[in-house]
This record gives structure tokens, sequence and C-alpha cells, in this order.
């Protein structure tokens, strides 16, 4: 029987006396049915005209062949899961319901010998776990028979096999393997997705053509027929997708295998050489070719990973991870639009998937969660739902953002490796001012920091640390690349801190030592603002003031100050005084005999002053300057030295002293009576005990 709702068309018989015929209208699949007639196929349409034949012959013979080459638009292929857990006939449904908690899933099909047998839901195993019957195998509760479709088998098949035996989910099997499953969900999906055409093939091939570096995309193709050969889907996935389909340059790829990632990738290097290391513990590998090679180019390395599936022990823990299929693996994304793939293997190059409405999010401008518990699983998704929504122009759906409001206290719990990890990211956006000021206002910045702000204050000087960088980079005030935009955020973050503030932030969030190094020099010197704004202040002077500061903090207190002089001068420091070097320096020094020491210092400072002030304006005049620099060290050190003899003569005559005074007093104590000679040398007479 066909079934009208995949006849695309109609047919029709005629009778009459002299002649049988058959027309199709609008239906690809009977011109293929007519071919097999040995009817010649126009291109539109078909007709023919059948000689020696009858009515029910022609008829039987023409169901037969539509059977045969109308196809169902949708098959099970096309939503089903790749990858399926299974429960074996004999476990327990104890170790049903952990695999269940674990996982997350409604059910699961039984097997026997690697046989489907049946299916056991979560409505069995909470009955039977309420009744004490964890040790019983799940054979007994689980629903019994070859519940099963294929992946060509219809969308009306599947709903048959649903309503027969009453459950959400079938596996799908293919020589005689479970190779996945389609659930009630997939169906509803698929029912209520808006009847608009997707980004097709075809289209995303040409998008795919004109975002890629030809030879880039050379090697994915080749990628996607090896994955092919070995039995293997491979997709590419994640924000590539989200930035190809918004037409926003990006070459960063996640490649997911439905199969094994590190064999892909090994197989990619035996045929376009090249190296491979790969983690079998997670499933990764990262091809690195032969740079300039003929087959690659330099094109980078490939990051290939197996699909997987997470789940979570705890809120805010990380995610334990397992093996699983590649609409598993998009499921544990964060948001839906960044859950969106496309196949790069064989003939279905180019075809997207969708299984959570990303693209209509994308067109929408949403950013949506996949379900509700996904900010306790990880809340530093908070951070990075307001970066994509300000990178991307998007916003925040409404459910969405009342589910950040409900997991702020988790940030609590939560690493402060991985909250600064975020940050840190936010920092590196093109405007991360904006994305800080919607932390603020959904309340996440204050949880990460009471002091941290981001008030018009903060919005204004992110944007003039950016314009200013730019301007003093080209104008050869401070040399290209001395210092990270990411220092000179966080710089400008803690600027305004108390020091308890500033040194509760940086050190609670373990930032990085170099940003550190330059948010305290910053702190440091905004406390020496008022003296670097004095109204007479000699080049020297001003020298002195800065020259301890790297070049980060003076331009972020550059940035962040408000005194118009004390810009000038930090602009001065770098355009003249910082380079200014006397001509003489150590070597000169030590060949015109002065003994390494401080002094060195002392004396190249003076030297350096002078040039600064106009003192010294020619090598005539340092000259004559240190000559008279080295007579003053000279009788200094004459005087030093007479200095010292002196005190050591005082030192030896106060030794002499005390040496004569020792005698004195030894002579005194010999002519004392007995003196030296212990106890008394006269005889004392005792009387006798009789006396």
């Amino acid at each position: 029987m066909i079934d009208a709702t995949v006849v695309l068309g109609f047919t029709f018989c005629i009778k009459s006396e002299t002649r049988r015929s058959c027309a199709a209208r609008r239906s690809l699949s009977w011109i293929n049915a007519a071919a097999a007639l040995a009817w010649p196929p126009p291109p539109k349409a078909a007709a023919a005209l059948i000689h020696e034949s009858n009515l029910r012959a022609a008829h039987d013979r023409l169901v037969s062949l539509l059977q045969q080459h109308v196809k169902p638009i949708t098959t099970v292929a096309s939503i089903m899961s790749q990858g399926v857990h299974t429960l074996d006939a004999g476990a327990t449904v104890a170790e049903a319901a952990a695999l269940m908690r674990r996982l997350g899933h409604e059910g699961f099909p039984v097997v026997e010998e690697g046989r489907v047998v049946g299916i056991l839901t979560r409505r069995e195993i909470d009955r039977a776990m309420q009744l004490k019957l964890g040790d019983a195998p799940v054979s007994l509760y689980m629903t019994p028979g070859e519940i099963l479709v294929r992946p060509d088998d219809s969308i009306e098949q599947v709903q048959k096999v649903m309503m027969e035996y009453g459950v959400g989910q079938v596996p799908v099997v293919k020589n005689g393997q479970a190779i996945g499953i389609v659930t009630r969900t997939d169906l509803i999906k698929l029912w209520s997705t808006p009847q608009r055409r997707p980004p097709q093939p075809a289209d995303l091939s040409t998008r795919l053509a004109r975002a890629l570096p030809p030879r880039l995309e050379e090697v994915l193709r080749e990628a996607g027929r090896l994955a092919d050969e070995m039995g293997f889907s491979l997709y590419v996935v994640g924000g590539f997708v989200r930035d190809l389909l918004l037409d926003i340059p990006n070459l960063d790829m996640d490649l997911v295998v439905e199969g094994d990632a590190i064999r892909l990738a090994r197989a990619l290097a035996r045929r376009l050489g090249g190296q491979v290391r790969s983690h079998s513990r997670f499933g990764t590998a990262k091809w690195i070719p032969e740079q300039n090679g003929p087959a690659t180019g330099a094109i980078g390395t490939l990051d290939f990973v197996t699909a997987r599936t997470e789940f979570y022990e705890h809120p805010t823990a990380l995610p334990q991870v397992e093996s699983g299929s590649i609409k598993l693996d998009l499921h544990r994304r964060d948001f839906t639009i960044n859950t969106l793939a496309i196949c790069l293997s064989g003939g279905r190059y180019g075809e997207l998937l969708d299984f959570y409405g990303g693209e209509a999010d994308l067109r929408r401008g949403l950013i949506r969660v996949l379900h509700s518990l996904s900010f306790v699983e990880d809340p530093t998704r908070m951070l990075r739902a307001a970066r994509f929504e300000q990178r991307l122009g998007f916003c925040i759906e409404p459910r969405t953002e009342e589910l950040i409001g409900g997991a702020l206290d988790l940030l609590g719990r939560t690493s402060v490796e991985r909250i600064r990890h975020e940050l840190y990211l936010i920092l590196a956006e093109a405007e991360p001012e904006r994305a800080l000021r919607r932390l603020a206002e959904l309340g996440i910045l204050a949880q990460i920091d009471p002091a941290l702000q981001a008030d018009t204050w903060l919005l204004e000087h992110f944007a003039l640390g950016r314009q200013e960088r730019k301007r003093v980079e080209e104008a050869g005030i401070f040399p290209a690349g001395s210092f990270r935009l990411e220092g000179l955020y966080l710089a400008l973050l803690t600027y305004r801190m108390t020091a308890q503030e500033r040194d509760r932030f940086l050190d609670g969030m373990h930032i990085l030592k170099e940003d550190c190094a330059v948010a305290y020099q910053a702190h440091m010197l905004r406390g020496g603002l008022s003296g670097l704004s004095a109204d007479r202040l000699r080049r020297s002077e001003i020298y002195a003031i800065l020259e301890p500061y790297s070049e980060a903090a003076l331009f972020a207190v550059y940035v962040a100050c408000d005194s118009w002089l004390a810009r000038q001068r930090i602009e001065l420091f770098q355009r003249r005084l910082k380079s200014l070097r006397p001509r003489t320096d150590g070597k000169a020094l030590k060949k015109l005999g002065l003994v390494p020491g401080p002094t060195y210092g002392r004396i190249i400072e003076q030297l350096r002053a002078a040039w600064l002030d106009g003192e010294v304006q020619d090598e005539a005049g340092e000259q004559a300057l240190l000559s008279q620099l080295l007579a003053a060290f000279s009788n200094q050190q004459s005087a030093v030295g007479n200095q010292q003899s002196a005190a050591s003569d005082q030192q030896s005559a106060a030794s002499d002293r005390q040496s004569a005074a020792s005698d004195r007093q030894s002579a005194a104590s010999s002519e004392r009576p007995g003196a030296g000679a212990g106890p008394s040398a006269a005889t004392v007479s005792t009387p006798n005990a009789d006396g």
C-alpha cells in the first residue's frame, strides 16, 4: 500500500475500448516508475501507452514499482540520534536506575546477544525501585518484543511502533545492530518545525567554499571521504557554523567524529602526510600537517574529537564525559545557536544538523539555553551569555535571563580559574565594556566582586584606551605591542578601587602576574599624580617620578587620569626624556679608574639630570661636569679616608688605654695579702669535741 502523504502528484488510469493509458504529473517518483516500465520519461511528466496488458495487471505493476521507487521525504535516519545506550537483559533494575540518573534518559533498549528484545522505560524502573525490586533483572519488567525501526523507514512507521507498544523511544537497527534511537521528542520537533526552507546542502557547500581557504576546504572534503570509507560521520560544529550562517569570518573549527576521532586523524595523516598527537583518554586528536607540503600548505592544525555526552555529579562540578552521538554531543553545548553542525561526510557534505532550533534563534537574534538546569550545571555560562549577546547584537531570551537570576549564588561555588577564564575571554572582545555593562545589569559582576563597576566612566575609558592606543602607537609615543589591552582593561577596572579592594580582586581571581603588576603600578602612580601635576617641575623631576613604572602602567594612567598636565608630562617622558642617556657609561668610568659600585649610578644619574634640565648641552659640557663630579668624589673619598684614619687612631689609643688599665688592675691584685694562694694559709685551731 502506498501512503498518500508521501506521493507527490497523482496518477490515474483510463479504460477505453481502444487503449489503456496512464499519466502522472509533478512526480519525479512516477518518472522512475515509468522508466522501469520501459516508457521514455520526459523531465517533468510521464505518459505511456501500454499494449498487450489489461488494466489490473498494469495497475498492480505500477503500484509495485511505486513502492520500490517512492521514498519518504523524511526518514528515520534524518531525525534519529546516532549511537545508543543499551541494557543487557541480565542487568539489574538498580543498575538501570543508576544509568538513567547519570545520563538523564527516559528509557533504554534491552538487548540479548546483540539483538533487541525489548524496551525498559523510566516508568517501569521507577515502579520497580519503589517496590524494592532493584536486584531483579530488567528482562522481568521491560516491554518485550522486537521494538525497532530501520534507518530508511518512514516517520509513520515510527509513530505506529510507538503507539502499538506504548513507548516514547524506539531503537534504530541496521544489519542487526542498534545504531541509534528516535524519540517522541524528535517527532514533536519535526512536526512543530516552521515550514521555512532551511539552508540546503548546496547552499552551505557554496558558503563553505567561499569562507574557507581552498586548500583547507580540500582537506576537509578528504577527511569527510575518509570518514565515509571508515563508516564514521564527520561534522564541523559550534561557533564556526554559527558564524558561517551569520557571514562572520571564523576559521576556528571544531570537528566532531561519530566514530573514532583518533583513527580518522591517523588515516588522514597517512593519506596527506603530517603528524598526529592524540589523547586516548579523551578521544581527541590533533592533526599537524606538513608545513608548505604539496597537499596541505600552511593551513594550520585540525582538532578532531569523538562525539561525546556529559553529565554533572553536582551543581558547578566539572562534567564527566563519555562517548555518544552527534545529537548528544550538541546537547551538551551552552546555547542553541552553538548547537548547529554541518556534515562533511561523502554525499552528505554541506548538510545542516539543527536538533535544537539553533537556526531559528539565529534568525530571531536570541541567546537561549537548552534546558532549565544549564546554569546550575555550569554557572560560567552566565558570563558567556552576556558575551555572545553583546558580540552578536542579540538578546538573552526572557526565560534564559530568568534562569540567570536564579543561579547567581552558584558563582560563589565555582572555581575562580573558570570565572577568570571567562573574564579574560570578555576582555579579549572588540568592545568588552558592553559585556561588562550587561554583566552588571544582570547582577553577575557584583557577584564576582562587589567592588567591580561598569559605569559610564569605565565604558568611556575603555573606548578611550583603544582609541589612544592606536594614536600613540602610530605616533611612536609608545612602541607597538608594548602592552596588552587585557592588562590595560584590568588596570582601569581596579583604578578607582581602594588598595584593599584591588588586592582582594586581583588575588582572589588569580589574575595573571603581568596584569597584576600593571594594575599595582597604575595604582601607585595614581597616588603620585599630585606631584606630577605640580606647576613647576624640572624635566629631571618628571623623569624621576615616571622612570620606575612600566610602559603599560604609564599608558593606563595616561588614559585614566583627568589631569591634562599629567598626561602631557607622561607623553613628554615617552617622547623625549625616557630615551635620553649621557655619553658616559660604566665602561668609561672604569677606564677612569673608578672602582665599580653604587657611585657609578649616582654619577650617571647626575649627568642625565644635567642633560634633561639643559645644564649640559654637548659632550664637552658633559666631560666638564664629569670632571667636577670625579673631583668631588675624590675629595669625598679623601675626606672619608681621613675620617677613617682618625677613627682608626682613636680606636688604637682607646685600645692602648684599655691595655694599660688592665695591667694596673693585674698589679694591684698581686699586691694583696694571700693573693693567688687559694684558701687562707693560716692554721685555724678547732676545739676538739670534748672541749
